[in-house]
C-alpha cells in the first residue's frame, strides 16, 4: 500500500508540471492587456510600460515561466496584479468558503442519494422507485443557477415571515459575528504558519462557531448555508442516487447475496454488509470526481447567493486578467484533483478486499 501511493504521487509530479505549464502559457494567450483591465482609466502608457516591468511582463515567456517556477519551488505563489496581496493570503480568506459549502454540499448528496438508491433498489418498479428516479433526473437535468434562483425566491420571498423563511444570500445576518480562534481562545496575534492556519480554519464559519461555543453565530451560518448547499449538491445527489440503485440491482442479484439470504441472514445484514459494501465502489468514484469538482469552486452558486469562494475569485481574476491569481489557483484545484482520485483509490482496497495495491 505504501508503495502504491509513493508510486502515484511521483506519477504526479510530471502532471503537476504539465497543468502548470498549460495554465501559464493559456493565460499569456488570452487577448487583453494587464494593465489596462487592472488599472483602467489611469492605465497610460508610462504607468503600464512600469507596470510591465514590475510584474516581469516585459521578459521573453521562457524567462517568465523559469522565474515562475522558481517562485513555485519556494513556495511563493506570487502576488495579485489587481489587488497586490499575496496568492497565498488570497486563498487563506476565499477558500475556507467553498470548503464550508463543499463539505456541506458533499454530505447533503452522499447522505440523500444512497438512502434513495438504497430504497430505490430494494423496491424495485414500485411507485417509490419511480417517484425516486423521477427526482434524480429532475435533479440531473435543473441548471444550478435556475434551482438557486427559484430556491431563493421561494424561502426569501414567497416563505418570507414563517418559520420556514431562509437568507438567500450572504454567510451571516447582519450584526452577527464569528470570532476567529485566536481570539476566542485568546492566544493574541500569531504569525507564521500556524497562524495562515488558523485564519484559514477561522474562516469556515460553522467550523469555528462550532468548536468555540458560539451557539447564535453557529445557526446564523446554518441557515444561511442551507439554500446553496442545497443548489449545489442536488446534481451530485441525483448522480449519486442513480449510480447507487444500478450498483445495487446488480449486485443483489449475484450469487454470494443468494447463499448469504439462504443461510438465513437478516434483510438488513445483506443489503448493509454483503451489497452495499461491494455497490459502494462505483458510488466512491463518482463521490470523489464530485468532491474535486465542488472544491474547483462553484463559481455559479457562489454567484447567486453572494458567497466569497473560490469559484467567484477566480472568475474575477480571469475577468481582470489578472494571471498570478489564475495560475495558483488552478495550480492548487489541480493538487485538489489529484488527492481525492489518490483517496479514492485507496478505498477500494478497503471496501473490496479482492483488490490488492502493491
Amino acid at each position: 500500500m505504501l508503495r502504491f501511493i509513493l508510486r502515484r504521487l511521483l506519477l504526479s509530479i510530471p502532471v503537476l508540471f504539465g497543468i502548470v505549464f498549460l495554465v501559464f502559457a493559456l493565460a499569456r494567450i488570452l487577448p487583453g492587456d494587464p494593465c489596462r483591465a487592472a488599472l483602467g482609466e489611469r492605465a497610460t502608457a508610462a504607468i503600464c510600460d512600469d507596470f510591465n516591468r514590475r510584474y516581469g511582463l516585459t521578459e521573453p515567456i521562457p524567462v517568465q515561466f523559469g522565474i515562475y517556477l522558481g517562485q513555485l519551488a519556494h513556495g511563493d505563489l506570487g502576488n495579485s496584479i489587481r489587488q497586490g496581496r499575496p496568492v497565498a493570503t488570497i486563498l487563506v480568506e476565499r477558500f475556507p468558503v467553498t470548503v464550508e459549502l463543499t463539505l456541506c454540499a458533499l454530505l447533503f448528496a452522499i447522505v440523500v442519494g444512497v438512502t434513495l438508491g438504497l430504497l430505490s433498489a430494494t423496491k424495485r418498479n414500485s411507485p417509490l422507485d419511480v417517484g425516486t428516479m423521477v427526482i434524480a433526473n429532475l435533479g440531473v437535468s435543473t441548471p444550478v443557477f435556475v434551482l438557486g434562483l427559484v430556491l431563493a425566491a421561494a424561502f426569501a420571498l414567497w416563505l418570507k415571515g414563517t418559520p420556514l423563511a431562509l437568507p438567500p444570500s450572504g454567510r451571516l445576518s447582519a450584526g452577527i459575528h464569528v470570532e476567529s480562534l485566536s481570539v476566542a481562545w485568546g492566544l493574541g496575534t500569531v504569525g507564521g504558519p500556524f497562524g495562515a492556519i488558523l485564519a484559514f480554519i477561522s474562516n469556515m464559519n460553522i467550523f469555528t462557531a462550532l468548536i468555540t461555543g458560539q451557539w447564535r453565530a453557529l445557526g446564523d451560518a446554518l441557515r444561511h448555508i442551507i439554500l446553496p448547499t442545497v443548489a449545489l449538491g442536488t446534481i451530485p445527489m441525483a448522480i449519486i442516487a442513480r449510480m447507487t440503485r444500478s450498483s445495487m440491482l446488480e449486485v443483489l442479484g449475484l450469487d454470494y447475496v443468494r447463499t448469504a439470504r439462504a443461510k438465513g441472514a437478516s434483510e438488513r445484514l445483506v443489503l448493509i454488509r454483503h451489497a452495499l459494501r461491494n455497490a459502494l465502489l462505483p458510488v466512491v468514484t463518482v463521490i470523489g470526481l464530485s468532491l474535486g469538482a465542488l472544491l474547483s469552486g462553484a463559481v455559479l452558486t457562489e454567484t447567486i447567493f453572494n458567497l466569497p469562494g473560490l469559484g467567484r475569485t477566480i472568475t474575477e481574476a480571469i475577468t481582470a486578467r489578472d494571471y498570478i491569481v489564475v495560475q495558483g489557483l488552478t495550480l492548487m484545484t489541480a493538487v485538489i484533483y489529484l488527492l481525492v482520485n489518490l483517496i479514492v483509490d485507496i478505498s477500494y482496497a478497503y471496501l473490496d478486499p479482492r483488490i490488492r495495491l502493491t
